[in-house]
């Protein structure tokens, strides 16, 4: 199928899933997930009407941003690297990987030395996978005043990677959790936060069902990734 098929197709799941949960599809957003996917196909969802892209590595985003249209939005959606934050600060408009105090101290220097104020979004593992990155929930609450006292620092919200499984509505567990540990972090904050990043290609109807506000999709609107070549 077409990317614009593809798209078609996506928009109409997650309208169904807002509808079986009383909720309007203008409250859930798409990220574009372009990795391993060359700029022409970028431009092409750009033509389709896209303009928020997720890029999971550093080296392959900085390629591609400065081949791509200007006008489009970046987040930052996979693990980062201290040593790499002075880059993703310059060039992403949010970073929704966020899952250590250090990393938000290192995030909030360099936003402090390019004179900008830094979205994150705060990543958990909700299932306790040793595969994955991100906060313990535990740890999360115990951290979150003191990430949120960083002057260069907004938070905006909580983002999570759930387990795969064929079968999606079994991590409906995770991805409700994930909307109650964002309660309690509005409760601490005395303010709500406005997103939940959850939910990818093979379960955003279940994501969207238990309250998201960003999902994360790659494989179903792009197809199988291509091999990008990286500036080292």
């Amino acid at each position: 199928m077409s990317l614009a098929g593809n798209l078609e197709k996506v928009e109409r799941r997650i309208a169904d899933a807002c509808a079986r949960s009383g909720r309007n599809p203008d409250e859930v957003q798409l990220v574009a997930v372009t990795k391993g996917h060359p700029p022409e196909a970028i431009r092409e969802a750009v033509d389709l009407g896209l303009t928020l892209f997720g890029e999971n590595k550093l080296q392959e985003a900085k390629v591609k941003i400065s081949r791509c249209p200007g006008r489009l939005r970046w987040h930052m959606i996979g693990h980062l690297q201290s040593n790499k934050v002075r880059d993703a600060v310059h060039f992403f408009e949010m970073i929704q990987s966020v899952d250590s105090l250090s990393l938000a101290e290192e995030i909030n220097r360099w936003a402090d030395r390019g004179a900008k104020t830094m979205p994150i979004l705060l990543e958990v593992n909700v299932a306790g996978e040793s595969s994955k990155f991100g906060y313990r929930p535990d740890r999360l609450l115990a951290e979150l005043a003191q990430i949120n006292a960083l002057p260069k620092i907004e938070i905006h919200g909580l983002m999570t990677i759930a387990p795969w499984t064929p079968e999606p509505e079994k991590v409906r567990p995770v991805f409700r959790r994930l909307r109650e540990l964002k309660a309690e972090c509005d409760a601490i904050l005395g303010a709500p936060l406005p997103h939940l990043s959850m939910g990818m290609s093979g379960d955003l109807e279940v994501a969207v069902e238990e309250g998201a506000t960003m999902v994360r999709i790659g494989s179903a609107l792009f197809g199988p990734r291509q091999k990008i070549v990286t500036e080292r």
